[in-house]
């Protein structure tokens, strides 16, 4: 008996070792494509690409496009260098077998294996940033320098950041039941899926109608509640009607690894997997169905009412529902929050009825008030000056430093006002930051790839293109009137004060917020964005730490009216030392 089982297994392994030979081998399924050619638009009508974008379609799904890999790594040069103005931006895209290699100018590399549906990323920070030396994660837009290669605005103070890399990045799409195929020795993947993976770190996605392709960026498309911009309105001009099968599955997978992956507060939501948490919360049938209304009104409740985080919104619906109405609640968080800004501004209109200055003196104090961060990277600073227009951040402070540090000035106590402040433009923010603190820091986690960075900058503030201590508030006495409302930069801003222990804060807990806005699409075609994965923190000690829960003032001012009884502020201020 032993005698037969020993034959039986040399048998068994040389039936093995024979055919070890075609254990790699791997055989792709042939699939009939039809190719389609359309304009490609970038933000507007008015910018686009001189030749047609190609799409591939299967037999079975005429709605749900593929690309080319090679012509999606052409039309990723063209948006780096002609969208993004990176024009030492490269990518070569390399054919090896079943895999495709998009291999960057700086070294990194993102593999996507046809064989076995995966995507390898040796450093998804580097591999999306942008040419230029700064930061990992900098997430300052401006160079730093106009076109004439002089100074403007901020100065990146490279000895003084460091970066730490994140880790090795594979996605498993099979997870997904998302496929890449090649043949013919081209290679193929869903244009949603490259674009969420391509565009998004750029805060930009990827919109298809059935007429046309669209890039868009931030508020480039419009949204629900401020209107549509003409491509916005060009995107809905397209036919509606019904999801195909195909697409409404590949939609709802791709939501699923998207918010997996890119969702900056999973840990604080508990969500391990967002397929399981669309089941338990119900929502998974109507995310699948065929009909888009249903398909985008499940997406507009779950992102409204459940991750309720305040940066998530529902901008817009999908083509296929003719832009349908949204729904008419907020979840709990803004409602609060509304309800908070409602008594805020009772209490400001009781002390300013004709509307509150963005520079104000009173005394030996002087009020800069920001109900947001703005500012415009293209405007003319150094030739306009400045201004005290609230419209623009940059303009307001050269203003309010001018006035300050004029000849004879009374002020010795400089106050920013962001109570009302929601946020807004991280450039602006560091403006205000460099301006109080001289050295501006910015440190950065990313939640998807575990990599970290701290950068420091330093802001022009009175506009002569030097960075030096003219531009700072050396000698004054710092505050930082925050409140509820103060949220997303305007909660970074008090955050970073507070960790300088150079600026009191006065006021109430701000409203929190740490991650950076990432818009995103669907590959129906709704239109939304998420808390993303870059989360603003403060470091201290060589750790760093979160920034949602808000900062505690230093000095607590419990009646609303005391936020804005500038006389009794200013005599309590005067009082505190």
């Amino acid at each position: 008996m032993k005698k037969w089982i020993c034959l039986l297994l040399c048998a068994m392994l040389a039936f093995a070792s024979a055919n070890a030979e075609y254990d790699y081998v791997f055989i792709e399924t042939y699939r009939h494509l039809n190719e389609a050619d359309y304009p490609l638009y970038f933000d507007s009508l008015d910018f686009y690409l001189t030749d047609p974008f190609p799409l591939y379609f299967t037999d079975d799904a005429d709605d749900l496009p593929y690309v080319d890999l090679d012509s999606w790594g052409d039309l990723m040069t063209v948006f780096y260098h002609d969208f993004l103005g990176d024009g030492a931006y490269g990518l070569e895209g390399v054919h090896q077998d079943t895999q495709f290699v998009y291999k960057r100018e700086n070294g990194w590399t993102m593999t996507l294996d046809t064989a076995s549906d995966t995507i390898f990323i040796d450093d998804y920070n580097g591999f999306v940033h942008d040419s230029s030396g700064s930061s990992l994660l900098d997430v300052l837009s401006v160079t730093g320098y106009n076109d004439k290669g002089e100074p403007e605005l901020f100065q990146r103070i490279t000895d003084a950041s460091f970066d730490r890399n994140g880790k090795y990045i594979t996605l498993d799409l099979t997870d997904y039941h998302i496929d890449l195929f090649c043949q013919e020795g081209r290679y193929f993947a869903p244009l949603q899926t490259m674009g969420d993976l391509m565009l998004a770190p750029n805060l930009s996605s990827v919109l298809f109608n059935g007429k046309s392709v669209m890039i868009i960026t931030g508020g480039s498309f419009g949204s629900i509640s401020a209107g549509y911009t003409d491509i916005g309105d060009f995107y809905y001009s397209a036919p509606t009607g019904a999801r195909s099968e195909a697409l409404a599955e590949f939609s709802y997978n791709e939501l699923c690894l998207v918010l997996d992956h890119f969702y900056g507060l999973k840990e604080f939501h508990h969500i391990d997997s967002f397929d399981q948490l669309f089941y338990e919360i119900d929502y998974k049938t109507d995310l699948l169905s065929t009909d888009p209304v249903k398909a985008d009104m499940a997406l507009y409740r779950f992102i409204e009412y459940f991750l309720d985080d305040q940066h998530s919104v529902f901008n817009g619906f999908s083509y296929l529902s003719g832009n349908a109405p949204a729904g008419s609640g907020l979840g709990m968080a803004s409602r609060k929050y509304d309800e908070t800004a409602k008594r805020y501004a009772s209490a400001r209109s009781a002390a300013y009825p004709d509307g509150i200055p963005a520079y104000e003196e009173n005394g030996n104090t002087a009020y800069i008030t920001l109900d947001g961060f703005f500012c415009d990277s293209d405007f003319p600073y150094y030739e306009t000056g400045p201004s005290d227009t609230s419209e623009d951040t940059i303009r307001l402070i050269a203003y309010a430093h001018r006035q300050i540090n004029r000849p004879d000035s009374p002020i010795e106590n400089v106050v920013l006002d962001l109570s009302c402040n929601g946020g807004g433009m991280v450039d602006a923010a560091l403006f205000a930051i460099g301006w109080f603190l001289g050295d501006a820091p910015f440190s950065v986690q990313d939640t998807f790839t575990g990599a970290q960075s701290t950068a420091l900058y330093r802001a022009d503030t009175n506009l002569d293109r030097k960075f030096d201590m003219t531009d700072t508030l050396e000698g004054k006495n710092l505050y930082c009137l925050i409140s509820p409302l103060s949220f997303s930069c305007g909660n970074l801003v008090p955050a970073v004060f507070k960790s300088s222990q150079r600026v009191t804060l006065l006021g109430r807990t701000s409203g929190g917020g740490s991650c950076t806005v990432q818009p995103l699409s669907t590959a129906h075609g709704s239109v939304f964005q998420i808390s993303g994965t870059q989360r603003m923190s403060f470091a201290k000690n060589g750790s760093f730490y979160d920034i949602d829960q808000g900062v505690e003032p230093d000095y607590y001012i419990n009646r609303l009216s005391g936020f804005y009884d500038r006389p009794a502020l200013t005599e309590y201020i005067n009082g505190l030392f």
